[in-house]
């Protein structure tokens, strides 16, 4: 995506933070955390600075230019006044209404999709991370060519050969970021090739794989960096942490396990970032332990809980999983809160308490995690005759086998699995 965002080190970009409170939405969340959300987003994108943010009611959006002609005016104004250059608008705005605010209110608009595009690319490091933002970023781009702007739809002559209309602009501009994708996806599967064949050295590996999963922000990375000695960037920011990260961590009186750090989840997650970052999350969907982490200190948490565990079920990830929940943050509790919340983990094993920035009920949590992994895997060795291929082929599916020797009569595999998945081969 281009920069212009982002400003220069000299000279931040002003920017305005918009959170339209659509009426006769469905979907329609608290307009005061949801402003607080957006603002912390733009806090978190390098080169702007936030002069301000507003919550626009409104019955309906318009369709042309999502606010009406009166709040347009007085926005106009404002951002004259202030000197605004960019204005965030969060929630989905069309090419056309882009179109039209950015010629109304003379500035330039970015709407939650396209700053959450902008944060990634950003942050990206990995090649796998750096390619999926790109990706994500062209097929965001691509639906912005329709009728967005009047440019884009001149004539472009055609070689001369035959007769008849030569190419529009907008066509031969989404041909070409068309030829990209292809080239990128390319790229894109070699590395997530690279990956399979490491997750697949890992299955041979005795190590269980615990996966911490939550609402950005929510100290997932906080908790890794307690839980390994690690030291993962661990900032009070949206999207800290974006790349996946692993450390091997030998439990007390527990096995020894792979903690995975994952790419925070947040509401209204771009449809071009979900499908984009699923190789990255393909941890999770390997994890022994999904370990979601919460923020019980955020007036929203109950709503960022519904949103990661939506994420989890689009990514596959079914409720015969091992699940843990874990309460964070409860160092920002009063002490009346910390207490309840406290008495409510206890009376519920799959939940645990911590303060993963002061160590508080960490000990605990190890137990609980301990006790949940005990004997997660075991090694068995199978007999299949030569007919069975379709359960041979299963468990290569599952990364599971760890050796394989050919007999008169078939195979004998030695495989590393739980007792989920000998319950599922059963079953075949």
């Amino acid at each position: 995506m281009t920069a212009e965002p982002t400003g220069n080190d000299h000279a931040p970009t002003r920017a305005w933070v918009l959170h339209p409170d659509i009426r006769s939405d469905a979907a329609r969340r608290s307009a005061g955390p949801a402003l607080g959300e957006a603002v912390a987003l733009a806090a978190a994108l390098p080169g702007l600075d936030v002069v301000g943010a507003d919550v626009v009611a409104l019955p309906r959006a318009r369709a042309g230019l999502l606010f009406g002609s009166g709040k347009i005016d007085e926005l106009k104004a404002l951002f004259a006044e202030q000197d605004v250059e960019l204005v965030l608008i969060d929630g989905p705005v069309t090419p056309v209404q882009q179109r039209n605010l950015e010629r109304a209110w003379e500035v330039k608009i970015l709407d939650r999709t396209g700053l959450i595009l902008e944060i990634f690319s950003d942050r990206a490091r990995t090649r796998e991370g750096v390619l999926q933002v790109e990706m994500a970023a062209l097929s965001y781009q691509r639906t912005r060519l329709v009728r967005a702007w009047t440019h884009l739809e001149r004539q472009r002559g055609g070689l001369g050969f035959v007769g008849g209309p030569g190419e529009t602009q907008i066509e031969a501009d989404r041909r070409a970021i068309d030829e990209q994708l292809v080239r990128l996806r390319r790229q894109l599967d070699k590395v997530v090739k690279t990956r399979a064949l490491h997750r697949a050295a890992r299955a041979k590996v005795p190590y269980p794989i615990v996966a911490l999963v939550g609402y950005t922000n929510a100290g997932k990375s906080t908790l890794f960096n307690r839980l390994t000695g690690a030291d993962v960037v661990a900032k009070d920011m949206l999207f800290a942490t974006l790349d996946p990260t692993m450390r091997r961590v030998e439990l007390p009186d527990g096995p020894e396990v792979i903690v995975s750090d994952t790419v925070g989840f947040i509401s209204d997650l771009p449809t071009e970032l979900v499908a984009a970052f699923r190789a990255t999350l393909e941890e999770v969907l390997a994890a022994d332990l999904i370990v979601h982490v919460r923020d019980v200190s955020h007036a929203e948490t109950e709503a960022q809980a519904a949103d990661v565990e939506a994420i989890l079920t689009s990514l596959g990830v079914g409720d015969d999983r091992a699940r843990m929940e874990v309460w964070n943050k409860l160092d920002l509790l009063s002490d009346e809160d910390r207490a309840a919340a406290r008495s409510r983990a206890a009376r519920d094993d799959g939940v645990q308490a911590v303060s993963a920035l002061s160590g508080d009920g960490l000990d605990r949590l190890v137990a609980a995690m301990a006790a949940a992994l005990q004997g997660v895997r075991h090694v068995e060795t199978l007999t299949l005759g030569f007919g069975d291929g379709r359960q041979r082929a299963w468990l290569y599916d599952q990364d599971v086998v760890q050796d394989e020797r050919q007999t008169e009569t078939g195979f004998e595999i030695t495989v590393n699995w739980t007792a989920r998945q000998a319950e599922r081969f059963a079953a075949l």
